[in-house]
Order: C-alpha cells, then structure tokens, then sequence
C-alpha cells in the first residue's frame, strides 16, 4: 500500500496538471538508497505531454551519490574530455568530481572560494563563480588561476552565482549577491552595487552589465542557437541576445508555480529542442526536482525528487544524461534528448 505522503503527493499533481495516467503509485514509499529495485516505469518520472523527452521506459532516476556532510550541492558542470562531473558543496568550501568510469567521487577542490556556479569554456577549462571571493575565476590548463572579473565600475561585485560562455568567447555571468548576505555560503559583508548580469568581452576582458532587471538573477542558459538568454529569478524570463553582446526584450517565459505550490526555479539548461529544464525547489513533495518546459513555457514534465534541485546539467558520454544537483545528493536519469551545449 502507498504511504499517505505518495498519495497527497500524486493527488495533488494529478489536479494540479489534470494527469493523472503518469501517476500510479507505487506499492512501497521509495527506498533512495539504491538496495531495492526500482520500479518501471519510474514513478518519479512524470510526462505531463507526449513532447517530455525524459526516457520512461526502463530507465530510472539514479541517486548517484550522497553524502549527509554535504550542505548544499550546486554548480554541476560537464567535461567531456575528462568524462566527469564537478560540483560545488557551497557551505563545506568544496568541489567534488564524479568519474563516468567507475562512479568514484572524490573531493576535486578545496578550498575552493565557496564557489557556486561551474562551467567549461570551449578550450575545456573549468569557470566558477566564488562566492566567497566575490568573483568569476577561471582554472588554466597548467593549474594556475585567472581571475576573470571581481570589480564593477570600482567596486567589488556582490557573489557571482552562475556562469555561461558564448561561442565567441564571451563569459556571461550573474551577480545576485546571496553568497555574501551571509557567512553560511560565503562572507557576508554589504551589497555594494546593483544586482545584475554581466558579460566579459572575450578580446578586451571589458566587464559589461547586460541587465540589472531582476532583483536577484540566478542561473541562466542560452536557447540552443544563442538567440535568447534565459535567467531564473523565481520563474524563467528570456531577453532576446543582440549582435551576440547585448539584451532586449525581457519577457517572463514560464511560471514555475505549480496549482499551490510556489516553489521557484535555481539553475536552468536547454535542450537540442529547445525546451529550459529548470532545477526546482523551496516547495515539498510533488514539485521539487526538475521541470521541463517548451520554448513556449509550457510546462511538459517534472522529475521528482526527494530534495531541492538547485542545478543541473547535460553531460555522458552522449551528452544524454540528466545530472541534478539536489542539497546532500547527486541524481542522474538517462533522457531522449540532448544537452544544447557542451555542459
């Protein structure tokens, strides 16, 4: 028999999003501790429309790893050359790196800047967002550090969070400030410039504020042709990019509110089809993990979680495998679509 929190759960998805065929329950409260075998379909899997490219078949979501002295798992980032994972443990001053090979995670940096956000640029080096340091860094080949901007007009940013690269080179990044409004993620100390999202010139290393709109941007991702910049600050707005350095437009795409519960988005990735997959949370059972969304902001399908989802990626070997980030564990499920970038 299911528990009474599955079925409040599927309950209250099945009226939120009036579909309720995707929402069998289960004949047990799920064991997230890998011993037992999971069921398939997955449950926890939930294709609200025939255009939800998660893989519904025989494949389930993976708790890949975790770890109870892990705080706060953000900035998940791809290398393909290295086929690994890294990630930010944010209150711990940590990365972690987790191998395709073998499933082995060791500690990959610390300290490391209470860093949140990670990316890699197109040459495979690795870009963080210190909170700590209140800058954007960038890991060289030979081991050295480059600091790719820390200052605005004269004064030091507020706490980068996360970070993109555009083809030609340019390093988009935004600066809402959370990693110093306290000493938990970072050092707290004052705000000293408006919040906003910055673009380093790749030629002159100029930093350039693109929009200062939102009050507290968070993630944010490219549309697959980098037309379109996508930024969550609660729900997803898009800015149409002009001449690939500038933002016009700003619009909301999609809300993430879900019937009653008003949770909001943290990091965001696009698909090869262009859909924005959301890490989602701050709402409970039945909403917090990943939503998926068209173009459109059409909300198609969710994969639940039994933690917050503060971020996530494309990586694999084929670029098909659904990384989150979920507060004291890595999760990972196979989708049927790919990563529109190259993490």
């Amino acid at each position: 028999m299911s528990s009474a929190s599955d079925l409040s759960r599927r309950a209250f998805l099945g009226a939120a999003v009036a579909s309720t065929a995707s929402l069998a329950a289960s004949a047990a409260p799920r064991d997230w501790s890998g011993v037992n075998p999971t069921r398939y379909p997955d449950p926890d899997i939930v294709s609200l429309d025939k255009r939800f490219k998660a893989k519904l078949g025989n494949t389930p979501i993976q708790r890949l790893y975790h770890n109870p002295t892990m705080l706060w798992a953000e900035g998940c980032a791809w290398n393909g050359g290295g086929r690994y994972l890294v990630w930010s443990d944010i209150p711990n001053n940590r990365q972690f790196r987790w191998l395709e090979e073998d499933g082995h995670v060791s500690t990959f940096r610390s300290p490391a800047g209470n860093s949140n956000g990670n990316t890699f640029d197109f040459e495979g080096r690795q870009l963080a967002c210190e909170h700590g340091n209140r800058r954007v860094v960038r890991y060289e080949h030979n081991g050295s550090v480059t600091v790719i901007a820390d200052a605005f007009n004269g004064k030091r940013l507020n706490a980068p969070n996360d970070v993109v690269v555009h083809p030609d080179g340019g390093i988009w990044f935004t600066d809402p400030g959370y990693g110093s409004m306290m000493n938990y993620e970072g050092n707290k100390g004052p705000l000293e410039i408006k919040e906003a999202v910055y673009r380093v010139d790749p030629k002159s290393r100029q930093l350039a504020m693109v929009s200062d709109e939102l009050s507290k941007p968070n993630g944010l991702c490219f549309s697959p042709d980098y037309k379109q910049l996508y930024v969550a600050h609660g729900n997803v707005f898009a800015w149409d990019v002009v001449d690939g350095v500038k933002l016009k437009g700003k619009r909301t795409l999609c809300t993430l509110a879900l019937g009653e519960k008003k949770g909001g988005a943290d990091g965001i990735r696009c698909d090869v089809d262009g859909n924005i997959w959301a890490a989602a949370g701050w709402a409970g059972a039945g909403f917090d993990g990943a939503h998926c969304f068209t173009p459109e902001g059409e909300r198609i399908g969710i994969i639940l979680l039994p933690e917050i989802c503060a971020n996530l990626c494309f990586g694999g070997t084929k670029r098909n495998r659904l990384f989150m980030c979920g507060s004291t564990s890595l999760y990972a499920v196979y989708v049927e679509t790919q990563g529109a970038h190259i993490c």
